[in-house]
């Protein structure tokens, strides 16, 4: 059976087009073959393989990856603060810092922007999605944000966010991997949920959406005047141990500020929004019913404040 290819719709040029997975053949081995996840289970979604690898990027000897992977990807250094040449280990290029004029940010006050580069799933009601990766498998949102072992009653953000809106940002290795504010608001403190390294990527989220609640990740509440609560969640995936907040909690922060950052590998930013807050961008949503991502930076427009 051939394998199946990940497709996207690119937001820029309107054309549908197949990603190019980085580390692809391992990738497909690990989710698509029995052995390959019996691999997974056993050893690679947990921590210490990923710590592993990252110290292994950490390293002045992996900066020589640095050229030869961006013009394999075709990634465009011109936004790099700067060169590739400069670059003292792969894990530096992978966090690095863009240009202050590469993002710009869609004006707006009942505006939001999409949080990070990627490929973005946008779901208009989470309690009547017929799946987001797999049509008609079921997402379980009390334990995306931490609170599925809690009686019903003590599930205060499940009920806050229950009919809202969802928007899956997916990073890949190729991406810029600095994440940001989509709303102007008050951030709370992040809250770490433990869990395991998975994948994040299609070729992985077909055989189990689950993995994008049992992933390691952090939530983050944030109160904004104009889409009230707005829960911002950062999921690690294999070779992602590492989620570094850089925002100051209890600080008001502006639409398209830093948030964080990930270290080396694929990731995954999950936005929430209560419901009837939000209208998405048409864009988003037809693509999303096709179950098609849509590439698009960070920075763009999202969605506008409903009412």
């Amino acid at each position: 059976m051939p394998a199946l290819p990940v497709t996207y719709v690119d937001r820029y040029s309107r054309t549908v087009k197949t990603e190019r997975i980085y580390g692809e053949r391992w990738l497909r081995w690990a989710y698509e073959n029995p052995v390959g996840r019996l691999a997974v289970w056993l050893l690679f979604r947990r921590a210490f393989a990923s710590r592993w690898y990252g110290r292994k990027m950490k390293k002045r000897s992996s900066g020589w990856r640095v050229v030869p992977f961006v013009g394999k990807y075709e990634i465009e250094w011109c936004e790099f603060e700067k060169s590739p040449f400069d670059y003292k280990s792969f894990n530096e290029f992978f966090c690095r810092a863009l240009k202050a004029d590469a993002r710009p940010i869609a004006p707006g006050d009942r505006l939001a922007t999409l949080p990070a580069d990627g490929r973005h799933l946008a779901i208009p009601r989470i309690d009547a999605a017929d799946g987001f990766y797999v049509k008609g498998e079921a997402f379980q949102l009390a334990a995306l944000l931490g609170e599925d072992r809690l009686p019903e009653e003590e599930r205060r953000h499940t009920r806050m966010f229950a009919g809202g809106s969802l928007l899956i940002s997916r990073l890949c290795p190729t991406d810029y991997h600095r994440f940001h504010f989509p709303v102007d608001g008050l951030p709370g403190e992040p809250r770490e949920i433990g869990g395991w390294l998975y994948s994040v990527n299609p070729v992985a989220l077909r055989r189990n959406i689950d993995y994008l609640v049992r992933n390691k990740r952090f939530l983050t509440l944030i109160d904004s005047p104009v889409f009230g609560p707005v829960a911002m969640i950062e999921i690690g995936a294999t070779n992602v141990g590492t989620v570094i907040q850089s925002f100051i909690p209890g600080k008001p922060a502006a639409k398209g500020v830093e948030k964080g950052l990930f270290s080396y590998g694929g990731s995954c930013v999950v936005t929430v929004f209560a419901p009837g807050r939000i209208v998405f961008d048409r864009d988003l949503t037809e693509a999303s019913a096709r179950h098609l991502e849509v590439y698009a930076r960070m920075g763009d427009r999202l969605g506008e404040a409903r009412g």
